[in-house]
């Protein structure tokens, strides 16, 4: 029966295969993006950039506000109302 199983799935396994990649990449990003030392060198970049001049307060407000809560693990909604909208804000978040 095992064989028999096997060889009925054969067909199958290229998308099996595709949707192991998917997950390994799901899994590489979701470790990059909530890696706590990543979000805080993040953190430091933004307030270079505002310390530079090439943000402005309200921008780094809304994009810290953004890693803080990538870091605290309550991201979600309001990372996707920083990128569609680029203001945190908008989304009450």
């Amino acid at each position: 029966m095992g064989l028999l199983r096997g060889l009925l799935g054969l067909p199958l396994a290229p998308v099996r295969g595709v949707v192991w990649v998917g997950e390994q990449l799901q899994q590489q990003a979701h470790a990059r993006l909530y890696d706590p030392v990543a979000v805080r060198r993040q953190i430091d970049e933004v307030e270079r950039a505002h310390e530079a001049g090439e943000i402005s307060e309200a921008d780094r407000d809304a994009r810290q506000e953004v890693l803080l809560a990538r870091l605290t693990g309550r991201a979600g909604g309001c990372l996707y109302g920083f990128v569609k909208r680029r203001r945190v804000l908008d989304r009450g978040c």
